[in-house]
């Protein structure tokens, strides 16, 4: 299967720690493995043979599904209707260096509807010929149904990150993001920031993968995951990493929206810092340039606050 080529701002590397994590791809079918008894009686389906990884030294994005689930399992004991759960792996590497950070997340027939629906109404031209398979009122949850749909997702993910109207538009980022950030959203305004920060770590590298290093759902996403590193009383022990990935990131933005994150993420970071016991002149120095500059420094909203007006969720503001 085809690999989609991502595009990448001039100035990005591919260095992990400003990429997908702070830290220093044949096509195959969906099968029920006759070797995984366990799995097979729990209504687990997983690829047998992987997706093989893009020939070419240029950074390939690559999405695939290598497994699916059917819930609820007879062990959850609840009356809800069941349906197929697809695991989708998104990886963006080389042939000779595997992305070793993948990321991850779940997504129901109906997600992936919604997402055709939505493009197919408002991009008509760019759809047409897509195709997409259709419902069905049996048989939904064999196997070779399962490995068919699963392919056909694939095909269509790659033809919408190699059409930029597609790509930007809303409804392909609202399936890429708006479970796990309701998700982590809850569990920030219920003070589980530990919880949280894992889930906005992998749908940080999701989007970091598919659009620019310095577009609008990129670092908004990043400053989301620094304020819920850092509004616990003890700072989760990756806010210094991703802190100082978004201060680099944020050295050539030139959006006007997100530029009304910087002064509160600087506010964060100086405290941060002061916390860590690390030297913040550098912090509190740009601060300062700012406010001869006429922009309000003192009194300005949290970090969470600014992110909370540009993008509402559930967390407390």
């Amino acid at each position: 299967m085809r690999s989609a080529i991502v595009r990448r701002s001039s100035n990005s590397t591919e260095g992990i720690d400003d990429t997908d994590s702070p830290d220093s791809f044949e096509q195959g079918s969906l099968t029920i493995n006759p070797t995984q008894n366990d799995d097979t009686e729990s209504g687990n389906w997983r690829r047998v043979r992987r997706k093989s990884p893009p020939r070419a030294q240029a950074p390939k994005l690559q999405f695939e599904i290598p497994a699916a689930k059917i819930l609820p399992t007879e062990k959850d004991n609840t009356n809800c209707k069941k349906y197929v759960n697809y695991e989708l792996r998104v990886t963006l590497g080389r042939y000779v260096a595997p992305d070793p950070h993948p990321a991850t997340i779940d997504r129901r027939y109906t997600n992936f509807l919604m997402l055709y629906n939505g493009l197919r109404k408002d991009h008509p031209a760019q759809m047409q010929g897509v195709y997409f398979p259709k419902k069905c009122l049996m048989g939904n949850f064999s196997p070779d149904l399962i490995a068919e749909r699963g392919g056909a997702f694939e095909v269509f993910l790659d033809h919408i990150v190699s059409h930029w109207e597609l790509r930007e538009s809303p409804h392909f980022l609202n399936f890429l993001q708006s479970i796990e950030l309701e998700r982590a959203c809850r569990l920030l305004d219920e003070r589980r920031n530990e919880q949280a920060v894992p889930i906005l770590e992998n749908c940080f590298r999701l989007l970091n993968k598919i659009f620019l290093d310095h577009s609008k759902p990129v670092l908004l996403l990043l400053c989301r995951l620094v304020a819920a590193c850092t509004t616990s009383p003890l700072p989760h022990p990756s806010a210094e990493e991703w802190a100082e990935v978004a201060l680099r990131r944020y050295e050539s933005v030139c959006d006007t929206d997100l530029l009304s994150l910087y002064v509160p993420l600087l506010q964060t970071c100086t405290h941060l810092w002061w916390q860590k016991g690390r030297d913040n002149k550098l912090l509190e120095d740009r601060l300062r340039d700012f406010q001869k500059q006429g922009i309000k420094v003192s009194g300005t909203p949290t970090l969470t606050q600014a992110i909370h007006t540009l993008d509402p969720r559930a967390e407390t503001t």
